[in-house]
């Protein structure tokens, strides 16, 4: 009689079917995935997630995906203005519906300041915005963290986007501008970015528990904020969500010696290490970029690949992960939309939520 190959992935998933029983045997049903995790004690992680912009959403049925998968939670991306946009539209309401329905939850994930504090405001009061290394009061990026008018202008429009983008789990994710320098003037240049941003989050969180009493606040250690504050303490309610961008993904995160883009990975724990000990494990997320084709093309349409998925070395990082504590987990997946699934065919989204179970 001839053998049938079984690869050690179809093995390893009926094993774990049989361990647990029939309520994870149907994978296409995220509710038998819940219930065997109840049954279980508690789920590996308690956030399990994707971060996907409004063209994304627009495009493919992500709830029925995300359910499929078994996973807990979706993030709306990029703007806050176009994902209000998106909420307010039809399209947005039934995403919100469908979420509803599957018990999926939903936040929003921001690039906020640019729409938090306008502009259009530099004309009428240039002390709001940051000042470069020159010198000089400019609009571009970020603000001053030491301007009163600044923080007001911030945290009065910050309420507003909470009121139209309330996440269903209380936590907010309002990001400074994107690898973006903070202020250097005289009040600000002794404080590092982080340290800045750090003042800033702490005002925010204070205005959004005054209209949600559920609020927490992401502090997002990323590029210029990756190294945590020194000098500024995190108020109780924010929480620490770590992106390692730099990183490879060949190997696998706990490679120390592995070289990313202008970073190492033993810094790059080194740095996630440090941060965990300011803001503390309870509720820190990994923010990561296994399924983010928008990263893996350079952030350009014309060189959309398949995601080049490693098992071995997702595996690897959720061992790393996890061994520290951090118990939310998610990932960008953006770019993955109908034109992707169209050339590529489905992303690994299941072996995504599997590992994660």
């Amino acid at each position: 009689m001839q053998r049938k190959f079984v690869s050690r992935r179809r093995f390893l998933a009926a094993a774990a079917c049989v361990i647990a029983g029939p309520a994870l045997v149907d994978r296409r049903d995220g509710r038998s995935v819940r219930a065997a995790e109840a049954a279980a004690g508690g789920p590996r992680f308690v956030t399990r997630g994707v971060v996907l912009t409004v063209d994304d959403l627009s495009t493919l049925d992500w709830p029925a995906r995300a359910e499929a998968a078994g996973l807990t939670t979706i993030g709306t991306h990029i703007f806050p203005h176009e994902v209000a946009a998106f909420v307010r539209s039809g399209r947005g309401q039934r995403f919100l519906e469908d979420c509803r329905r599957r018990k999926l939850e939903v936040e929003h994930e921001l690039h906020a300041i640019g729409d938090l504090l306008p502009r259009k405001l530099f004309e009428k009061d240039p002390s709001m915005f940051r000042m470069d290394e020159h010198g000089e009061r400019v609009g571009d990026y970020n603000l001053c963290v030491h301007s009163e008018a600044a923080l007001g202008v911030v945290c009065e429009n910050a309420v507003k986007y909470a009121e139209l983008l309330r996440p269903t789990t209380g936590r907010y994710f309002y990001w400074i501008d994107d690898g973006r320098p903070m202020c250097r003037c005289g009040k600000c240049r002794g404080l590092s970015d982080s340290d800045q941003a750090l003042i800033l989050e702490n005002r925010m969180l204070k205005a959004l528990k005054a209209v949600d009493v559920r609020a927490r606040l992401a502090h997002l250690a990323y590029a210029r904020t990756l190294a945590p504050p020194e000098q500024v303490k995190p108020e109780p309610g924010i929480f620490l969500e770590y992106a390692p961008i730099e990183r490879r993904y060949d190997v696998p995160l706990s490679q120390r010696d592995a070289k990313g883009r202008g970073i190492g990975h033993g810094e790059l724990l080194d740095r996630l290490d440090a941060n965990l000990e300011v803001f503390g494990r309870e509720g820190s997320q990994a923010l990561e970029y296994w399924l983010d084709e928008s990263r893996f093309a350079d952030w350009k349409r014309e060189r959309l690949r398949a995601i080049p998925w490693n098992e071995e070395v997702f595996v690897d990082d959720l061992k790393t992960y996890e061994e520290r504590g951090v118990r939310h987990i998610t990932t960008f997946a953006a770019w993955i939309d109908a034109t992707y699934v169209a050339r590529f065919g489905e992303p690994p989204l299941e072996a995504y939520g599997a590992g994660m179970r």
